[in-house]
């Protein structure tokens, strides 16, 4: 039997061991939730949202038991407290929408003696393999809508996070859910791959590397299961020569740090106009400067390790690669005391003199470190920010709400700010394009996303 391992970043030793699911044992799960599904699809939409409530308030119960243990985990300060208050808001909103959502829509044209409406119908069984980097955040964004929908939902998460699994089991069972419709499932790759090849998956959305992206597609191959997929990305900030500077430097360096810089929305590479170059860089250094690495326990730690040592390895070479190729590096990584080599403690760095043949401008890097590079123009930044395949978000630092907006309807992109980044708004479709993903999920086209239209043409006689 194979075991799922997660080794703590802080100090590299075992903190969990499960075993994954015999083949019996998720046979079994598939058929309970087929069979929770069935009854579930008629519990009326206003108690199985006041379901996923009981669920909230449960996982809420447990923040201060989860926050030391994120930091076990993969790493994130227990100084920030977790990720609650960006679920609450997102269970809540989903809740709030999904009478209007999933009402049935009557044509624009009423006939008499004729009953027509298109309703919306769940998908049936929903598989969310998620990641670690926000272990709550971003399976919840599916978990709940599905569930509120009337499907049943398996959860495989991150060997990273394995205990994040157990966590929404826990709360789950505490909410009182039909027997079988939410299961945490300990899988491998293999199994998982297995699960989705065997057609018994309706819908399965998947937030991870592009790489991983393509292997859940080719596993599904076939078997006509949606695909909802939240892959790589490299997202861009443009600073305008009208942006407040010091509001703006403020926000990018928590956007460009924040969690290590392990954020699927994190600024990775930015855009300054010429007249604000010098200035954006010496305030960005200089407040770079101020993080504090070391044990994410502690709580005047400000910025903890990467997840693995690994992740860490990946960003060491782009940046070895960039100082290669002529670009300079701008903080001192002996100041930052905890930092080491070949361990998932990794200073921040922030690099000018960067262009675009160099990786860390273009590939994904998911670690401390941003590139920044001086522009002449709008039509320079927005040419600068789409050479790229990736497309999750993109900010823009500005006075006016105006040219943010036709900036942004030039930047290919699936989210477009203004004067912020790294946030998640349940009221629109958090979405990608290129090799970003696929589909959307939160809004009311989540709840799309998770459900199937069904006409009913009904004459009277």
């Amino acid at each position: 039997m194979t075991d799922i391992v997660c080794i703590s970043p802080i100090d590299g030793k075992e903190l969990a061991r499960r075993p994954a699911a015999r083949a019996e044992a998720v046979e079994a799960a598939i058929a309970d939730a087929r069979k929770a599904q069935r009854e579930w699809a008629y519990v009326p939409l206003q108690e199985r949202v006041a379901a996923m409530l009981r669920f909230l308030d449960a996982m809420l119960a447990m923040n201060q038991a989860i926050v030391p243990e994120l930091a076990q985990q993969m790493g994130r300060p227990v100084r920030y407290g977790g990720e609650f208050r960006g679920f609450e808001e997102r269970v809540r909103y989903m809740g709030a929408i999904a009478q209007e959502s999933l009402a049935p829509v009557p044509p624009a044209d009423p006939r008499p003696g004729f009953r027509r409406y298109v309703a919306r119908e769940p998908l049936g069984l929903v598989l969310v393999v998620a990641p670690w980097n926000y272990p709550y955040l971003t399976a919840v964004n599916t978990i709940a809508p599905a569930l509120m929908a009337g499907n049943a939902v398996i959860l495989k998460h991150a060997s990273q996070t394995i205990l994040a699994g157990e966590r929404f089991q826990m709360a789950m069972d505490t909410a009182g859910l039909p027997k079988g419709l939410f299961q945490n499932l300990v899988l491998t790759h293999d199994q998982t791959a297995s699960l989705l090849a065997s057609g018994a998956i309706n819908h399965v959305n998947f937030t991870g590397s592009v790489e991983g992206g393509k292997a859940i597609e080719r596993a599904a191959a076939g078997t006509f299961t949606s695909l909802g997929l939240e892959l790589g990305g490299k997202d861009p900030a443009y600073v305008r020569a009208d942006a407040r500077l010091e509001f703006a430097i403020e926000n990018l360096v928590d956007g460009a740090f924040y969690n290590s810089g392990q954020c699927c929305c994190g600024i990775e590479r930015i855009y300054v106009h010429e007249s604000l170059y010098d200035r954006f860089v010496e305030g960005f250094v200089a407040l770079t400067g101020k993080y504090r690495l070391g044990d994410p326990l502690d709580e005047a730690t400000t910025l903890g390790p990467m997840a693995h040592a690994r992740f860490a390895d990946i960003v060491r070479g782009q940046t070895a690669e960039a100082l290669a190729k002529g670009a300079r590096a701008h903080l001192d990584p002996k100041t930052f005391a905890a930092g080491r080599d070949g361990t998932p403690y990794l200073p921040p760095q922030v690099l000018t003199d960067v262009d675009h043949t160099m990786s860390v401008m273009r590939e994904e890097s998911f670690g401390p470190v941003v590139g920044i590079m001086k522009v002449k123009d709008d039509d320079a930044a927005v040419s600068l920010m789409n050479d790229s395949h990736y497309g999750l978000t993109a900010s823009i630092w500005t006075s006016d709400t105006d040219a943010a907006e036709a900036i942004g309807r030039r930047v290919e992109t699936g989210t477009v700010f203004m004067n912020r980044c790294d946030y998640l708004d349940p009221a629109l479709a958090w979405t990608g394009i290129k090799d970003t993903g696929r589909g959307a999920s939160l809004s009311p086209i989540g709840f799309h996303m998770l459900t199937r239209p069904k006409s009913f043409h009904l004459r009277e006689v």
